[in-house]
């Protein structure tokens, strides 16, 4: 078996055909859909064994729900392919993905491939990187909140890159996939960027998850443990990190998280965090507000 397509499943029954029609139309023949259910109540359990009847070479697990990071973590071991694909349910792979992704890991000899995506607007999202990227590069767009390029899936990982980096606590909720992306690079990998679009990503599906404190903290705690091993050369990308997460709390005028954990923060300053950041998170909350939504209200508008 040579690619491993794994799939968490939570409650996308509206989804879940036109995803599998995706990936069963690809014209490669050597691979596996591990699609793990966690605990949905819209029926997406049935429709996921409805097609396991179906369709040999997609294998589906049920399981309580834990989380996306925990079911990704389950389908890995249920894998069995040299190679790891991630889709997300209401997703879709582009025509020849597969394929492709798998041609291009074998000629360049990567630990991981990147592609390209569009969106459901017809969008295409193209950071612009080819072929080689340093690893430091991508850590510091991923802290920096700034990344344009397709973090989990889009994706082909050589199977060995993903031991230990799906260890994602459960209360974690958002940049889940950041966070396993940065446990991948820094064990330095060799990443390898094409232009070519490996899948269209549903952009806006409505989710009920909202960030807080209390999950934010654990999610720092788990970032400061996976940069330590080279905390000297990260530690002021991590603060620059915490002051964009900062900025998106006040930027929803949620002003109480500068006394409840930020304001330490603005003791940790340096001139390789970028002027504005630095300036946020030194004003008053209700100040920042009016310089951090002017200033998001301005990129909407060039865009």
């Amino acid at each position: 078996m040579e690619i491993s397509v794994i799939i968490p499943v939570y409650n996308k029954a509206e989804y879940l055909d036109k995803c599998f029609v995706s990936i069963f139309s690809q014209a490669f023949d050597s691979f596996e859909v591990i699609v793990v259910e966690d605990g949905s109540t819209d029926g997406s359990g049935d429709i996921c064994d409805q097609w396991a009847e179906l369709e040999p070479r997609l294998k589906a697990f049920h399981k309580e729900n834990g989380g996306v990071t925990a079911a990704r973590r389950y389908g890995l071991e249920h894998a069995e392919g040299r190679f790891i694909m991630f889709a997300d349910a209401d997703d879709l792979f582009t025509k020849d993905a597969l394929a492709m992704m798998y041609r291009l890991i074998n000629e360049t000899g990567a630990d991981e491939v990147i592609g390209t995506y569009d969106d459901q607007y017809g969008q295409r999202h193209d950071s612009g990187l080819r072929g080689w990227v340093e690893p430091e590069h991508l850590i510091r767009d991923l802290l920096a909140l700034r990344s344009q390029f397709c973090v989990l899936w889009g994706i082909i990982f050589r199977r060995e890159l993903l031991e230990g980096c799906l260890g994602t606590p459960r209360e974690v909720i958002e940049r889940e996939d950041s966070l396993m992306q940065i446990k991948c690079l820094m064990k330095q990998p060799k990443v390898f960027f094409t232009e070519q679009a490996t899948y269209l990503h549903y952009e806006d599906v409505p989710n009920k998850r909202k960030e807080t404190l209390d999950w934010i903290r654990i999610y720092d705690e788990e970032l400061r443990q996976t940069l330590q091993p080279e905390w000297e050369r990260y530690h002021s990308a991590f603060v620059h990190h915490q002051i964009k997460v900062y900025e998106k709390f006040i930027d929803k005028k949620q002003f109480q998280v500068l006394d409840a954990y930020y304001r330490p923060l603005r003791q940790q300053l340096t001139n390789d965090i970028p002027f504005m950041d630095r300036i946020a998170i030194q004003l008053p909350a209700r100040l920042a507000y009016l310089l951090i939504h002017t200033y998001k209200t301005l990129l909407k508008w060039k865009k």
